[in-house]
C-alpha cells in the first residue's frame, strides 16, 4: 500500500521546466529588462551598489513575502503581517524598557533583552494562532480574518505607545542585532537572515513533503483531505510560520531604529502580497514559487527606485507601480496560457 506522500504531486519540480519555473524565469527576465531600461532613463542607475541596495533596502518586505507566498499557494491570505511587524517591535521595546522611566512612554517591564525578544515573538505567534483559529476552526475567509487581526495587532501597538512611539530608557544591547554588520561589509545581519530564509524556503518548497503538501492543498483541498492530509494542522503551521517571520522582522526593525513605533510596517502587508502576485503566485492557490516572489520584489524595487530617480511625485510613483503590477500580472497570464496551448 502506498503512503500519502507517495501520491503527492511533485509540485514545482518535474523532468522538464515546470510552469512555476517558466513563470519564475519570465519574472526574472522582466526584472532584468526593467533594470536595464531604468539604467537608460535614470542617471547613475547602472551601478553595482544600486543592485545591492535593491535587495538590502527591501529585506523586510521580501522576508514577509516568504510567509505570504506559502499561504497564497495553500489558497489562503495573510494581511496581518504589517500589523504584527508593528506589534512585535513595540512589545520588544516595552518589555525591555526600564521600570524607572520619567513618564509612561519611557517606562516598561524591565525584562532582560533576550527575554523581551522571546515574549515579543510569542505575542506575534499569538496573532498567527488567532488567524488559524478563525480560518481553520470557524471557516471564516482568510482575507477577512487577517484584515481584522492586522487592525487588532496595530491597535494594541497604538495603545502601548499611546499613538506615538517608545524610544527611550532602553538597554545598550537593544540596538545590536538590527545594526550588526557582517563579513567586514556594510551588509547587516537582517539582510543575511533574509537570505538564509529564502534558501530554506526554496529547499522546503522544492524538496520537502511539507512544500508538496502546501501545493496540493491549494490546488485541490478536497482531494488533499481525502488522501489523509490534515489540512487544519498544515494551514495552522503556515499561519504560525508567517506570523513568526513578521515578528522577527518587527523586532529587527525596532532594534535598527531603537524604537517601537505603532505605524511601523504600515502597508507592508500589501507590498508583500503585491510582490508575491508579481512573482507569479496564484491568488487562488496551488501555483507559484518563492524564487518568483523574490524577483517580483526586485521588479517593485526597480520601479520605485527609478521613479524616485526621475523625481516623480509620490502620486505618480503610486500610479507607476500600479501600472507595473497590472502589466506584469497580465503578461504572466498571457504567457502561461500560450505555453499550455
Amino acid at each position: 500500500m502506498s503512503s500519502v506522500t507517495d501520491t503527492l504531486p511533485s509540485g514545482p519540480t518535474r523532468s522538464k521546466m515546470s510552469d512555476e519555473g517558466f513563470i519564475s524565469s519570465l519574472v526574472a527576465a522582466v526584472a532584468i529588462s526593467l533594470f536595464l531600461i531604468a539604467s537608460l532613463l535614470v542617471p547613475n542607475f547602472f551601478q553595482w551598489q544600486n543592485v545591492v541596495n535593491l535587495v538590502t533596502n527591501n529585506w523586510a518586505v521580501i522576508a514577509l513575502g516568504v510567509g505570504v507566498s506559502f499561504l497564497l499557494v495553500s489558497g489562503n491570505f495573510d494581511l496581518s503581517v504589517g500589523g504584527i511587524v508593528a506589534l512585535s517591535g513595540v512589545l520588544s521595546v516595552w518589555f525591555a524598557q526600564s521600570t524607572e522611566g520619567a513618564n509612561a512612554l519611557s517606562t516598561g517591564l524591565g525584562l532582560p533583552y533576550g527575554l523581551a525578544i522571546a515574549c515579543a515573538l510569542l505575542g506575534s505567534l499569538a496573532i498567527g494562532a488567532l488567524n488559524a483559529l478563525f480560518v481553520v476552526r470557524f471557516g471564516i475567509p482568510s482575507i477577512i480574518v487577517t484584515l481584522g487581526t492586522m487592525m487588532v495587532a496595530r491597535g494594541i501597538a497604538q495603545v502601548i505607545t499611546h499613538g506615538s512611539q517608545r524610544n527611550t530608557n532602553l538597554p545598550d544591547a537593544f540596538g545590536y542585532l538590527g545594526n550588526l554588520s557582517l563579513f567586514g561589509t556594510s551588509i547587516k545581519f537582517p539582510v543575511v537572515l533574509m537570505g538564509l530564509l529564502l534558501v530554506v524556503a526554496i529547499f522546503v518548497e522544492r524538496k520537502m513533503v511539507f512544500g508538496r503538501i502546501t501545493y496540493w492543498i491549494g490546488a485541490n483541498p478536497e482531494a488533499a483531505s481525502l488522501s489523509g492530509i490534515d489540512r487544519a494542522r498544515h494551514i495552522t503551521k503556515l499561519y504560525l510560520f508567517s506570523a513568526g517571520i513578521a515578528g522577527v522582522v518587527g523586532i529587527l526593525l525596532a532594534s535598527e531604529y531603537k524604537s517601537g513605533f505603532s505605524n511601523r510596517g504600515l502597508l507592508m502587508e500589501f507590498d508583500a502580497l503585491v510582490i508575491a502576485l508579481l512573482g507569479g503566485v496564484a491568488i487562488a492557490g496551488g501555483f507559484g514559487s518563492v524564487i518568483g516572489m523574490f524577483f517580483g520584489a526586485i521588479i517593485l524595487a526597480v520601479v520605485t527606485s527609478a521613479a524616485t530617480g526621475l523625481v516623480l511625485s509620490p502620486d505618480w510613483q503610486f500610479i507607476l507601480k500600479a501600472v507595473a503590477v497590472f502589466l506584469a500580472i497580465v503578461t504572466q497570464t498571457w504567457a502561461l496560457a500560450r505555453r499550455n496551448k
